[in-house]
């Protein structure tokens, strides 16, 4: 992540400066712009003072705890009892502040001054000198919600030193390091998750499972009378008044922290010991449940709530229809109870506006799956009231800010089965900061709300909601709710609509952009594959009348000519569209013209219209996306921040949405230009392209499996629900030709080389690698000079090494057609690289391994004589790699029938492992020299070898398509490589990247290790014995995604450190290597 480094600017209030050329366009109207004074002179002599972070390229201004500073003018002399508090979120501040100056007001007993930080606020390096002098003179802190590790030990540092002389120190779910801070009295948690007492068992993270500490406080709360019974009298109060902050701060309203603020104080600060401060009990509201801003109570049971709504009488017609859609919300507690609700109730109202029922959830703690199977799934049928679901919290479903759930968040959103969207409110920039900058979204706020839900198959990450700089307050951004809103009704729609009338747009693209030919994609034969799936559509009750028999005729039919590029006058018109038609139809049509000129221009047109190419059948259609339209002039379409799609790209998706109606759109492959179009990065407003190009159609994206990186672009910035595919299946490229004879000198070198004939065979081998080009690879001398017969065995070895090299790598095979998964004798290539691959998290031994040792040899020090083209070790590892090839063969040969099918693997397995004997890989070995290898350690690895065997061949992609136009859930899965992830497997899945804070991985730190190791060896080889002084890396987010952070692992191995897990799991900080345990690795 970029590093942040604080400037100070002046912006004049008359002209925003830092919009982008798009965003400051007349055309554009923002309902969340700041107005412009009406007062011209006035404006131009103002301007607002901003304090400005740079991150990357994008512009964060940050406020300040300024802001959140009371001060007491304490007239009457009163004692004055400062408070200062850290929040993920600024939703109490406004509840906390108004609780302060009730009191302040009421002149009784204290003067109260407050000073609140957002934890994110503290990376400054000035805003924490201001918190650790603000708790120099502090008399009570509270902390809630620090799960940011490298914050957390920021706080943890700056309150302990303060934390004996200050009077109380209350921390609210956090992580362990900041919980045992706690200080009331005689009661402390500095013992936290080390006590043996029952009080101390209650914060134990005793599941995997957990939801975090918030849950546990819950607990706490709720068993109260039990841990009382077991604490010593003397700390009874103590705990006591600490059990009631919590209820009093989870309570979140100003009348509740006007008592907290008034319990704390009178109970502890020594200024006011004596003093008859009174305070209330907290008002409690319910842990979980549904509220609604008009509703007279909070509900805990879903047909009390319904029965309220259904006799509610100021409703529009539309929502007393039975079939009308219901949208399901969840809500954060902290702002309905703090009053920060203003967002909540606008997406509220917009939802019922367009004739949606609504049902609003919320949970106390950070786990939401318990609500969502309580109040949104009915009892008796386990069929869902709703019929899509939105979050509004932007956290993970299970332990939002903390350690994730994913598997439980998933396993309920499978029980609720409709689809699942995430958006969010801006929580580290204002709605001017965030709309000002080219980045978009803050990039912790995209670690934390963006990549996290999409591992629980969350999807959609629109902003609907900004957050004011003075109060803190949220507000609602009322076009992006309108977009939310409209967005979640239409998945409701696949939900509710019929396999007959629903209308389906298939795109297919030009790959590569404006070089390839129409209806390309990666690894994919796009119009067998379109074929498959409107032929299962068919037969599943969609409307596809007209499909022409074969996929050879439906080329003709779409493009009249199968290797027609986009220019080509030949590809079948759908519709002609007429300028002003257009210009109705799409509304942001003027802001093409300042790099397109006025419509309809000389893409996609005839000169007087638009032209949209495609066919449709039925209610389906297939439609060719335009290029992007600088395929003249790269350095603009790379470079251009003012660049835009042209109008005959602006025209399709306006025909998709407007006029073919479309219910959903189908990109068909890996990729088209849509979500690359100019806009932020992540956190799209409406000025952004793709935004406006896909409108309100829900985005069905077939994507590559192994491409997860531009698949998360498409998820994030085109609202895409990406559904895996599988890549052809892999073989070995084999050796032909030149290099085919070469292996066979070498071969004869092998059984001759004691003979006379060794010398002249060497020559033969040097003349035709030469001829292979593996010259530039090997260094081989000069043909026809003497060598000896050590020389001449390292000669060989070095080209036999890279023949081997050669002859191994992976190509794919032909192309991947959806609904057609490879058969098991196709996966053989792949299940024998699975197999390379030590994997000690799972105590699974690589089958070249487990040979190497058979022959009492360390694979890696195998793999490292190889590379140094040791004849015998080269030899011996080919040896090894046809060894493992053949046990795996025999296996896959026994797993399946005469089809090549796999057979029920469940039956088949065990019988194959029952008996040491008929095992088919020892069967295969008995015959090789490494028959003595360990059966254990083989019977484990071919066991999963299976369970991976099963995932190759298994086919959901077609099922995972049908469920999303159905309106269902998608499972949710890892992109990246099958070979090192088989997780990946099978396709069909809604893909998603990694989580941020679990990179690198244990695993990808060793391969990394080994990697770094064989580098360095092989760079002091060849420059004289000495390490190289400088090494580049290029960090490509794909790989990184792929190997779960081994590029990642590298540079840090490079530069002499090693990540560090904190208490809850995650990686977050790294630390250094000591030079001896360096040289020992």
């Amino acid at each position: 992540m970029a590093s942040l480094v604080s400037t100070p600017f002046t912006l004049p209030t008359n002209k925003v400066d830092q919009l982008s050329s798009i965003s400051q366009k007349h055309y554009f109207l923002h309902s969340f712009l700041p107005k412009k004074s009406s007062n011209a002179s006035t404006s131009r002599t103002q301007s607002l003072n901003v304090k400005c972070v740079v991150a990357g390229n994008g512009l964060f201004t940050q406020t300040t705890q300024e802001v959140r500073r009371i001060v007491p003018e304490n007239k009457q002399g009163l004692p004055v009892v400062k408070i200062v508090y850290v929040v993920l979120e600024a939703q109490y501040q406004s509840s906390l502040s108004a609780a302060v100056r009730t009191l302040n007001k009421s002149n009784k007993f204290a003067s109260y001054e407050v000073v609140g930080y957002l934890v994110e606020e503290l990376r400054d390096e000035n805003n924490y000198k201001s918190f650790c002098l603000d708790l120099e003179d502090a008399n009570i802190f509270i902390g809630s919600l620090i799960f940011v590790e490298e914050l957390a030990l920021k706080v943890k540092a700056a309150v302990e030193k303060q934390r004996d002389r200050m009077d109380a120190v209350l921390v609210f779910p956090s992580m362990p390091e900041v919980m045992r801070l706690n200080k009331l009295g005689s009661f402390s948690m500095s013992q936290l998750g080390q006590s043996k007492s029952p009080f101390f068992q209650l914060f134990k993270n005793k599941k995997k499972s957990s939801a975090g500490f918030s849950d546990q406080m819950l607990k706490l709360v709720r068993t109260l009378p039990k841990v009382l019974k077991y604490l010593p009298s003397d700390k009874a109060q103590d705990a006591r008044l600490y059990i009631l902050s919590l209820q009093f701060w989870l309570g979140g309203s100003p009348d509740n922290l006007v008592n907290f603020v008034k319990m704390i104080s009178g109970s502890y600060v020594p200024a006011l010991k004596g003093m008859d401060i009174s305070y209330s009990d907290p008002v409690v509201f319910l842990d979980n449940g549904i509220w609604h801003p008009l509703a007279p109570c909070m509900y805990d049971d879903v047909k009390e709530y319904l029965n309220w709504y259904d006799t509610r009488r100021d409703t529009n017609e539309k929502l007393k229809k039975r079939d009308a859609p219901v949208v399901g919300l969840i809500l954060q507690r902290s702002h309905i109870v703090t009053g920060d609700e203003s967002h909540y109730v606008a997406v509220i109202m917009e939802l019922e506006a367009k004739g949606a029922k609504v049902i609003p959830i919320f949970a106390g703690g950070l786990d939401f799956s318990g609500p969502i199977e309580k109040y949104l799934v009915d009892p008796i049928t386990k069929k869902p009231f709703v019929n899509s679901v939105v979050s509004l919290t932007g956290f993970a479903l299970v332990g939002g800010p903390a350690k994730q759930d994913h598997p439980r968040a998933v396993e309920a959103l499978m029980k609720l089965d409709v689809p699942y969207l995430c958006a969010l409110p801006l929580v580290f920039q204002t709605t001017e900061e965030w709309l000002n900058s080219t980045l978009g979204l803050h990039p912790i706020q995209v670690a934390l709300q963006v990549a996290l839900p999409e591992l629980d198959g969350g999807m959609e990450p629109i902003i609907f909601a900004g957050r004011d700089p003075r109060t803190g307050k949220s507000h609602a951004l009322h076009k992006r709710v309108e977009q939310l809103c409209t967005r979640a009704i239409r998945w409701a729609d696949l939900k509710r609509k019929t396999k007959s009338e629903k209308r389906v747009a298939i795109t297919v693209f030009s790959f590569p952009p404006d070089k390839g030919n129409v209806g390309t994609a990666a690894y994919l034969n796009v119009f067998a594959s379109i074929f498959s799936v409107l032929q299962d559509l068919k037969r599943d009750g969609y409307n596809v009348e007209g499909l022409p028999a074969t996929s050879a005729e439906l080329i003709e039919d779409v493009l009249h000519d199968k290797e027609a590029q986009f220019s080509s006058p030949n590809l079948n018109v759908v519709y002609k569209m007429g300028v002003r038609e257009y210009q109705q139809l799409t509304p942001y049509s003027t802001a093409l013209e300042e790099n397109w000129g006025k419509p309809p221009g000389n893409l996609n047109s005839d000169g007087e219209n638009l032209l949209v190419y495609g066919k449709q059948y039925g209610n389906v259609f297939i439609g060719v996306q335009p290029t992007f339209g600088y395929e003249g002039d790269p350095m603009r379409l790379l470079f251009s921040k003012s660049a835009s799609p042209h109008h005959g790209f602006a025209a399709y998706y306006s025909y998709v949405e407007k006029i073919f109606k479309a219910d959903a759109v189908l990109h068909f492959g890996t990729h088209g230009s849509l979500e690359f179009m100019p806009g932020k990065q992540v956190g799209m407003s409406d000025a952004c392209f793709p935004d406006s190009l896909i409108g309100n159609i829900p985005n069905v994206y077939y994507y590559a499996a192994n491409n997860p990186s531009e698949a998360t672009i498409a998820k994030r910035r085109s609202y895409a629900n990406t559904i895996s595919y599988l890549t052809p299946p892999a073989e070995n490229a084999g050796l032909y030709k030149g290099l085919k004879q070469l292996s066979e000198l070498i071969a004869s070198y092998q059984s001759l080389k004691d003979t006379g004939r060794g010398q002249q065979i060497v020559s033969s081998i040097i003349s035709t690698a030469k001829q292979c080009n593996l010259d530039k690879d090997v260094d081989l001398p000069e043909e026809g000079v003497e060598i000896s017969s050590k020389e001449r065995d390292l000669v060989v070895g070095k080209v036999y090494s890279k023949i081997m090299e050669i002859e191994s790598r992976l190509l794919p095979c032909g192309l991947h057609v959806i609904g057609e998964p490879p058969s098991a004798m196709e996966a053989v290539a792949t299940l024998v690289n699975i197999a390379a691959l030590d994997r000690p998290e799972e105590g699974i031994s690589s089958l070249p391994s487990i040979l190497a040792e058979t022959v009492g040899r360390e694979i890696e020090d195998i793999y490292r004589s190889s590379d140094k083209g040791i004849l015998k070790d080269v030899e011996l590892l080919k040896q090894i790699t046809d060894a493992s090839r053949g046990a795996v063969d025999a296996f896959v040969q026994r797993s399946t029938n005469s089809k090549g099918q796999v057979v029920d693997m469940s039956g088949k397995l065990s019988s194959i492992l029952g008996f040491g004997l008929n095992e088919p890989w020892i069967q295969y070995l008995a015959d090789t020299k490494f028959y003595r290898a360990d059966r254990e350690k083989l019977r484990v690895l071919f066991q999963f070898l299976g369970d991976c065997l099963k995932l190759v061949v298994m086919d959901n992609e077609l099922g995972a398509l049908k469920q999303a136009l159905e309106g269902k859930y998608v499972e949710p899965g890892p992109g990246g490589d099958p070979i090192r992830n088989p997780k990946v497997l099978p396709t069909g899945k809604n893909i998603h990247a990694l989580d941020p804070q679990a990179i690198p991985t244990t695993a990808a730190m060793q391969s990394a290790m080994v990697v770094v190791d064989r580098l360095l060896e092989r760079q002091k080889a060849d420059n004289g014995g000495k390490f190289p002084e400088t090494v580049a890396l290029v960090l490509w987010g794909t790989d990184n995604i792929k190997t779960y952070g081994e590029s990642l692992g590298q540079v840090l191995w490079m530069i002499g450190c090693r990540p560090v897990a904190d208490s809850l799991g995650r990686v977050n900080r790294v630390e250094p290597v000591s030079l001896e345990e360096a040289w020992k690795a």
